[in-house]
Parts: structure tokens; C-alpha cells; sequence
């Protein structure tokens, strides 16, 4: 995740704040505001500690929240980018546990992406592994073809 550095800051247990627990929700809003005050001061923290040492031809940055996340890869980066968003209905979200939090879920740093981004790709995963496969098949061999 793009906001890796953060749990290291905070002694968190960075493994347990990548589920669903209890133990995520408890400290999700504060870490969401540490978040935001680090983006005030510098939009691209995140970004360069996603990429840092990465030498790999291609590399999978994960979540990213906001527009400003997508225009410094771009910057950085060029035409080499592709943005790939996923999307499950909110039916299949409540299967998966999610409950909406006010506050949380409707905050730039869940839906900041939400508008304003023409995704490269849009893959779709709301539990058809046969189709999500498909869809990913194309995403890898459209990266094949562009190494």
C-alpha cells in the first residue's frame, strides 16, 4: 500500500492493519489524518516511498487514494503508466464485511478517485474468479506486450 511508511512511524503492526480486524478500525481514522497532514506538507511523500530501490521493468503500486497520487506517477512517469482501478458492487462489499462509516468511508482517502481519473482498466471483482482471471489475463498480457 502507498501509505506503508506510516504504521513504522506509530509502532503499528503493519500486517494486522492489512484485514478486516477490529485492530484496523481502531486506529483507521487517525491514521487517515497523520495521512493527510503529511500530503499537506508534501503531495508526493507517499508516492516516492512507494517507489523507492524499486528497480522491477514493472511494479504494482497499490492503492492509491487520490488524484494527486495518479498526477505524480504520471509526472514521474509518462505514458508508462497505467492506472487500474477495482470495482465490486456494494452488495458483494456487505458479503465481504464491509460496513459503511461516516466520517471514514465517504473521506478523499476512500473516494478520492472516485471522479476525475479515466482508468486505463477497470477490472471487476465481485466473486466470479473465472472472469476476474480473464480480466487480469488481459491486464498482464497487455503489460507484456509494452516491456
Amino acid at each position: 500500500p502507498i501509505e506503508t511508511p506510516s504504521p513504522q512511524e506509530h509502532g503499528l503492526d503493519f500486517q494486522r492493519l492489512l484485514d478486516a480486524s477490529a485492530y484496523k478500525e481502531t486506529f483507521r481514522q487517525d491514521m487517515i489524518r497523520w495521512g493527510e497532514e503529511k500530503r499537506h506538507t508534501d503531495p508526493g511523500f507517499f508516492c516516492r516511498a512507494a517507489v523507492e530501490g524499486a528497480l522491477q521493468p514493472v511494479w504494482v503500486v497499490s492503492d492509491t487514494r487520490r488524484l494527486s497520487d495518479v498526477e505524480w506517477f504520471r509526472d514521474a512517469y509518462g505514458d508508462v503508466v497505467q492506472t487500474v482501478r477495482v470495482v465490486a458492487t456494494e452488495e458483494t462489499r456487505k458479503r465481504r464485511n464491509w460496513v459503511f462509516v461516516t466520517g471514514v468511508d465517504d473521506a478523499e482517502s476512500e473516494c478520492g478517485l472516485d471522479q476525475g481519473v479515466a482508468f486505463d482498466w477497470v477490472i471487476t471483482n465481485d466473486g466470479d474468479k473465472v472472469a476476474l482471471g480473464k480480466q487480469l489475463e488481459m491486464l498482464v498480457q497487455s503489460l507484456h506486450r509494452n516491456l
